[in-house]
């Protein structure tokens, strides 16, 4: 069978750049990428560049991430062993827990199998390295997180898929025209949009980019004509039979050579300076850690002069410092003050996560704009993920307001714990609170009752895939 993704390994030097150092050329060697200026070594996994600044400390941190999904999935088999093990169940409650245990070791085994390429190193690698660079995978975003998207992607969202490439190809010719030498997709995720993007525009070459293993690992294999069977856990099960599904996940045919896939971190893009003629950046640009200013200027340097940036998804920047929660308007502003033309926005409401298994599924207002590279925007520097006092070690420890209240609450809750010990109740704790002048009784009794709820809560919480 041909493989599209092995071809496209060798077609991709011309556009890269070191996530390291930024030097070029990154020159392709057998089963590795190489940069003679840093002479640091960036691996083929599975068919794909791992492209991120530091690729030893990022393969441990997603190897160790893997370890842990498949730890959860074998305590949650034996959860449910458990369950299955009580007496007095009906025999339909005996059925859908024997469902979904068999269900969750097939799928451990399923995902062992799909990502054992990234097994393929030693674990002795330092997290220093990894802080050194002044990056970090997101700490909300695990293998598991947009699992979900596989199956809407591969399997039972046509209607969303086709809504969504709807949306992309209007702002396209809405710009002027469809042809694209070079497209890149930045957060592609599973990829599906990607693949239909470079299916329906003829683009010359399509880099679809993410960070999540998992998910271009299944989307290489999908594309290159596999069919591969994958379980769907839905949040709300319409039935029992939807608790878990087995879904077959296939493309409707093979694209050309041109097509390729790259594991990076879109904050570092392993790509030299105005590489490409469009890049899309798909439900992103409000949920990376970088402010949007920085990151519009990342865009305009790896677009060409009078290249596209075409942007799709929501606009709900949920950002801790207000200022950051940006409107449409400021939105649109801040892409005009970074180099590009006024962008042309239009919104739709289109099908959003509907799995036929689910009741969750809805319907969203997603946003869309097209915006021309007019001139060259200040180039921003090396995103830095950390401060240099957590990477260097050897600056003061900054004591923020924050850290402040976590000390005082973190050093509560640690003694509250110690006084667990299968004899004091919550009066007697409360007690034990007020003789140390930590607080009155009147205060303790209602904190320790919610402390201790909320630990109870999450010793029932189940496990995520």
């Amino acid at each position: 069978m041909h493989n599209p993704a092995m071809s496209a390994e060798n077609t991709l030097t011309d556009l890269l750049a070191c996530p390291r150092c930024d030097k070029t050329p990154l020159l392709h060697k057998g089963k590795t990428y190489h940069c003679a200026a840093c002479k640091t070594e960036f691996p083929v996994i599975g068919g794909i560049p791992w492209l991120f600044a530091d690729p030893d400390a990022t393969l441990g941190e997603w190897r160790n991430r893997l370890h842990f999904s498949l730890q959860q999935l074998s305590h949650e088999s034996k959860r449910l062993a458990a369950e299955l093990a009580a007496n007095g169940q009906r025999e339909l409650t005996q059925q859908r827990l024997q469902q979904l245990k068999t269900a969750t070791e097939q799928h451990r085994d399923k995902l062992r199998k799909i990502l054992a390429p990234i097994d393929i190193q030693s674990m002795q690698v330092s997290y220093e390295s990894h802080l050194a660079m002044r990056t970090r995978l997101p700490i909300d975003q695990g293998l598991n997180t947009y699992y979900a998207n596989v199956h809407r992607d591969w399997a039972w969202g046509k209607l969303e898929n086709e809504a969504s490439l709807q949306q992309i190809t209007a702002a396209l010719v809405a710009s002027g025209g469809t042809a694209s030498d070079n497209t890149l997709v930045l957060g592609a995720g599973a990829c599906r949009l990607a693949y239909d993007l470079h299916r329906a525009t003829n683009s010359g070459r399509t880099i679809a980019l993410d960070f999540n293993p998992l998910l271009l690992l299944i989307a290489r294999q999908v594309v290159n004509g596999e069919k591969l069977q994958m379980y769907e856990f839905p949040i709300a099960p319409k039935s029992m039979r939807d608790v878990a599904i087995l879904r077959t996940l296939s493309a409707p045919e093979v694209p050309a050579a041109d097509f390729c896939f790259v594991l990076a971190d879109v904050l570092r893009p392993p790509f030299s300076p105005a590489s490409f003629d469009t890049i899309v950046t798909p439900w992103l640009i409000d949920i990376v850690s970088e402010d949007l200013p920085i990151f519009a200027a990342r865009i305009n340097q790896l677009l060409k002069p009078g290249g596209r940036w075409i942007n799709f998804g929501s606009l709900n920047f949920d950002h801790p410092q207000r200022s950051r929660r940006y409107s449409t308007e400021e939105v649109l502003l801040i892409v005009e003050e970074t180099g590009f033309s006024a962008p042309q926005l239009s919104q739709a409401t289109i099908p959003y996560m509907c799995s036929p298994a689910s009741c969750h599924g809805r319907q969203e207002t997603v946003f869309t704009f097209c915006a021309t590279k007019q001139e060259e925007a200040p180039k921003p520097g090396r995103h830095k993920a950390l401060p240099d006092w957590i990477v260097k070690g050897d600056e003061p420890v900054p004591l923020l307001p924050s850290f402040k209240t976590q000390t005082l609450t973190t050093q509560i809750y640690a003694f509250i714990m110690s006084l667990v010990d299968d004899k004091r109740s919550i009066v007697d704790m409360a007690k034990v609170l007020e003789q140390q002048k930590l607080m009155t009784r009147k205060e303790a009794e209602p904190a320790i009752r919610n402390f201790l709820t909320r630990m109870y809560d999450d010793s029932q919480r189940k496990s995520g895939f």
